[in-house]
Order: structure tokens, then C-alpha cells, then sequence
């Protein structure tokens, strides 16, 4: 049987639930098919080269398992890891013979040859493909990471005849990988070893574990590095995570979800994407559902009975679930320490159409002056007569700043410019007449009535007394949890129970994702600006413009809170 029969009844098997798996890997078998169909039409330049495929999966056999019950045994590549190779290898231009796809993103649940598969993809475009001195980096945060990757590379070579006998084909040097017929190198690339990527010429990119990775600055230094090259490969591999504000979930996994469903209009022929994950009504103690997550691992009793001790300890141990969820079940879950918002329960709010009229309904506006060379914002909450809560922002940064803030933070703020969720002030300090005006202009435009503007004082006593002086009613909000404590918990338990909803400003969700809190003895809260991370402007102004919106809340009485004594000094 050829390699593209066999991934045609591969598919044809997951759509006729023959193979379990997830909604998204159907996707994914679907657009294969699809692609077979238009094989080689003018809206489709590119040709399955069966040749391609077999030499890959060739070479994944010529390696034995380091790990595992299965170690010191050659490696006999699983039907998913066949389905996957041979799209990333076999799919080439059918004019210039280059492969179609050069970005790679799998997600799937630990112990699933994730490393393994990177292992045989990093050594094959260095010493198989045949490019002269490719370059082929390992991406991490930490060195110790991106060696994980590169030890297993130097095993499986060390172990194989095909690279040792009858005389060695390689040498290993300084943490350096070379093969010596071409002189191509396979090295680890982490943050922390102060690597710039200046002088790189990569073929190969290879990023393990992504969801650790706080920023896209290891990614984007060997993307950068790509241009010189015909056909370069950045592959993907990891689990879901903890952290839905990094961009493995916010970049990489959102756009590979849009692009395999087929009701979504993103369209990329470069881009192969593979995601293994429980579906969202599924039970994690429904055993018949763990191989959605888990293809190759649950099809092992040894790896059902693995599964069995890590749900067992979740269960018991409560702390244990968070790892659960993620690393065997591949769900992404936003549970790290101390976050503020539940953002599965924030994206729930979001609404892209059906949004409701605002035009002559009052709203409650809140500003956060940062820093003038930060991120400055206005975020505005709008009671509802259906009980509902609209809630929208808009933030306001010095132009002259800007490409050194898109630098830092490794968010899209030209595309939040675009979208409108950004404005660009003129200068190297926010110049807060833009956000004067950009408030009269909500009213005349969209004929909001701004009832009243809550603001943190800090920075802000001239800017409120221009506003007065306009006719805005100023209420200042003191920055201490006797205050902010119980509309901050209300906001977010008002978002748990679907009663807001946001028109999915990407601005104002990243700022939500970034939000911790700090806590005291009796349990008052607020958001902790010197703990996190990221920017959180959109989300602290939005807060001060829940304190006074809170207070027309019939489930609220902030007055009655505060004269009650309910909050630490």
C-alpha cells in the first residue's frame, strides 16, 4: 500500500469513527481528503510525492525507542505520527518540487513520542534531507529544556547503524550536533544563554513544550533567521497548559483551530495543524474518550493504566488536577497561580454578532492612567435592562514607543491599532487629550450617556478636573481593597454566571488573562499591578468602572459593604 492510501483510509476511518478522536483531528483528516481532491489544480499547485513520505518515515525506522517499555526497539511509526509526517513531507509544489508546508503545530497529551518525533524530524533535515549546512536550533526558555530534545537526538543517532557503521557519520562537540558529510549542526537555543540570533541561517526550527513559553521571542528569532532559506520547517510540538495569555494558546493555538474548521475563513496551505484534546462535553473519567488526547499512549495498556494512576491522584489531590487536565488530557485550562479572571467563563461572554444597541444607554466609564510611555486606558460598562452588563475598552499608547512595546510585550498592538481597539498618540508620552477626546467622541458618535468617569487618582487630578471642567461627573476611586474588593469579586462572578458580555476586543482580554490578585487575611482582594507580568490597564479601569455601576446592582450594595466593616485596613 502507498503511503497517501494509507492516509486516505487513516481519514476516511476517524470520519467514520473508527479511530477515536477529538472534533479537531477530524478536521484535520477532512482537510487531507480535501486536499487529495484538488490535488494538483490551479487553486492548488501542490502534488503528494510519495517518494518524499517514505524516505521520512524510512528514516524514523532506522531509530530505536530510548525510553520506555519499548525501549532498545526499533521504531515503528504509529498510523497518527504516519498521517502527520507524511502531510509535512509528502505535500511539494508541482512546478518547483518544494515542500508545501513549512509550520508545523501538534498538540497532544504527554507521553504521545512528542519528543521523539521532533528528535527524527531535527537529525532528518540535517543529515537526510540534503541541504548543504543546514542549521537546525532547538527553542526553549531554559537550556536545560531545549537539551531535552537535543539529548534525545543524540541518542537515537548514538544508537542507530545506519548513522555508526561502518564508520560514523557525525560528531558531537560543545553541545553541537555535526554532520560531517555536509556540515550541517543540530544545537540547543534558549533565552537564557543570551542567544540573539544574529548570524543564524536556520532550516529547521524546533520548538518542544510550547505552552512554557511566556513570549514568542525564541520562535521569533529563528523565524527571523528563515528568510534565506527554500524551504525552512519551524515544527511545533506540545501539550495544552496553564496559561491561555502565552502564545502557544493565544497565536498558535487559536489560528490552528480557526484553520481547520472548515466553518472559518482562515485559509493557510503552509500550515499544518494536528490537535489532540478531549471535546468539551467529555468526561475525563470516561476512559473510551482518552485516546482523542492520547492517540498513541492509549492504545497501550500500560499507558490506560498510566492514565488510571493520574486521574486517581487528580482526584484525591485536588492540586494535581490542573496537570491533569493539561498534560494527559491536553485541555487548556487557566489556572495558575493567583490568575484573576476564569477565561474560559470571559471568553463565554464574548458575542461577535447580535451585539446589543447602546445608542441613548447610560454608561459607567473607568480610566487607568499608567505610566505617560505606557499603556494607557479607558475601559466603559453598560447596565443592561435584561440585567446583562456590556463591557468594552480602549487603550492609548505613545507612537513613538510603540515598536519598542510591540518588542517587549510580543502582543499584536499594530493589529489591535487596525482593529480599533488601539490608538496611537502622537509623540513619546501618552497625551491624555486623546482620551478626552475619544470619550466625547463615544458620545456624539454612538450617543452613549456617559453617567459618571471612576478613576484611579494616581496621576490623574488634572486630567479630572479637565473633565469637570467638560461636565463629566469625576468619581475618584481609592486604590485599597475597602474600595476595589468587592466589585472585583462581583465582576468576575458576573462573568462566571454568563451575565456580561464583551465584543471580544483582544485588548481588553489579553489585559484580563494578565491580571492577578493579592489577598488578605479576610479574604479581600484586588488586582496586584507589581505582580503581573503583562499589562493589565484595560482590566483595572474596568474595574473602576464596576465600582460605581456595581452600586445600581440590586445584588450589591457596595455603601452597605464598606458601613458594615466587610474589608481590612
Amino acid at each position: 500500500m502507498t503511503i497517501k492510501q494509507f492516509m486516505i483510509d487513516y481519514s476516511n476511518d476517524v470520519l467514520q469513527g473508527k479511530i477515536v478522536a477529538c472534533q479537531k483531528h477530524i478536521w484535520a483528516c477532512q482537510r487531507f481528503l480535501n486536499d487529495v481532491e484538488r490535488e494538483g489544480k490551479e487553486e492548488f499547485p501542490y502534488v503528494f510525492d510519495e517518494e518524499k513520505a517514505r524516505r521520512f518515515l524510512f528514516w524514523m525506522t532506522q531509530f530505536k525507542h530510548t525510553k520506555g517499555p519499548l525501549a532498545g526497539e526499533n521504531i515503528d511509526p504509529d498510523p497518527i505520527q504516519i498521517f502527520i509526517f507524511g502531510n509535512v513531507y509528502g505535500w511539494v509544489h508541482k512546478d518547483t518540487d518544494i515542500r508545501r508546508f513549512t509550520t508545523v503545530y501538534w498538540q497532544v497529551g504527554r507521553k504521545n513520542a512528542k519528543t521523539q518525533s521532533l528528535a527524527t524530524v531535527g537529525s532528518y533535515e540535517a543529515m537526510a534531507l540534503g541541504e548543504s549546512m543546514s542549521e537546525v536550533y532547538i527553542g526553549a526558555t531554559k537550556k536545560e529544556q531545549a537539551k531535552i530534545c537535543w539529548k534525545e537526538i543524540n541518542a537515537q543517532i548514538e544508537g542507530s547503524d545506519l548513522l555508526n557503521k561502518p564508520s560514523k557519520k557525525y560528531k558531537v562537540a560543545y553541545g553541537t550536533i555535526e554532520h560531517i558529510k555536509t556540515k550541517s549542526i543540530i544545537t540547543p537555543l534558549a533565552k537564557d544563554a543570551g542567544k540573539t540570533g544574529d548570524g543564524f541561517n536556520p532550516q529547521c526550527g524546533i520548538i518542544d513544550e510550547y505552552h512554557a513559553h511566556p513570549t514568542s521571542e525564541i520562535y521569533d528569532v529563528i523565524e527571523s533567521g528563515m528568510g534565506a532559506r527554500s524551504q525552512p520547517l519551524m515544527v511545533i510540538i506540545t501539550t495544552a497548559g496553564p496559561e491561555l495569555n502565552n502564545p502557544a494558546y493565544r497565536v498558535e493555538y487559536n489560528f490552528a483551530s480557526r484553520l481547520l474548521d472548515p466553518n472559518m475563513v482562515e485559509k493557510n496551505d503552509h500550515y499544518f495543524a494536528m490537535i489532540n484534546e478531549l471535546d468539551a462535553d467529555d468526561d475525563i473519567k470516561d476512559e473510551s474518550k482518552w485516546e482523542k488526547a492520547n492517540p498513541i499512549l492509549a492504545k497501550h495498556e500500560f499507558g490506560i493504566n498510566y492514565l488510571r494512576r493520574r486521574l486517581e491522584m487528580a482526584l484525591n489531590v485536588p492540586e494535581k488536577m490542573r496537570d491533569f487536565l493539561t498534560k494527559n488530557m491536553d485541555i487548556w485550562v487557566n489556572m495558575r497561580s493567583n490568575g484573576y479572571m476564569d477565561m474560559q467563563a470571559w471568553s463565554d461572554c464574548g458575542v461577535s454578532e447580535g451585539l446589543p444597541d447602546l445608542k441613548g444607554k447610560e454608561c459607567y466609564a473607568g480610566i487607568d492612567l499608567s505610566k505617560r510611555i505606557d499603556l494607557t486606558a479607558a475601559s466603559f460598562e453598560f447596565p443592561l435592562e435584561n440585567g446583562m452588563y456590556y463591557v468594552t475598552a480602549h487603550g492609548f499608547m505613545p507612537e513613538d514607543t510603540f515598536h519598542e512595546r510591540m518588542k517587549t510585550d510580543k502582543v499584536p498592538y499594530d493589529l489591535w491599532v487596525k482593529k480599533g481597539w488601539l490608538t496611537l498618540t502622537d509623540g513619546a508620552v501618552v497625551d491624555y487629550d486623546y482620551i478626552r477626546a475619544y470619550i466625547k467622541k463615544m458620545e456624539k458618535d454612538k450617543g452613549w450617556k456617559i453617567k459618571e468617569i471612576g478613576y484611579d487618582p494616581y496621576n490623574a487630578t488634572q486630567f479630572a478636573q479637565q473633565m469637570e471642567a467638560d461636565g463629566y461627573v469625576m468619581i475618584e476611586i481609592r486604590q485599597g481593597v475597602q474600595t476595589l474588593s468587592e466589585p472585583t469579586k462581583d465582576l468576575r462572578e458576573k462573568a462566571k454566571a454568563r451575565k456580561l458580555i464583551h465584543d471580544n476586543n483582544d485588548l481588553l482580554t489579553w489585559a484580563m488573562g494578565n491580571a492577578v490578585t493579592k489577598i488578605d487575611a479576610q479574604e479581600n482582594i484586588m488586582l496586584d499591578k507589581s505582580k503581573s507580568s503583562q499589562r493589565i490597564d484595560p482590566a483595572a479601569a474596568l474595574i473602576n468602572a464596576h465600582v460605581r455601576a456595581s452600586q445600581n446592582d440590586d445584588h450589591l450594595d457596595l455603601n452597605e459593604y464598606i458601613l458594615s466593616g466587610g474589608f481590612s485596613f
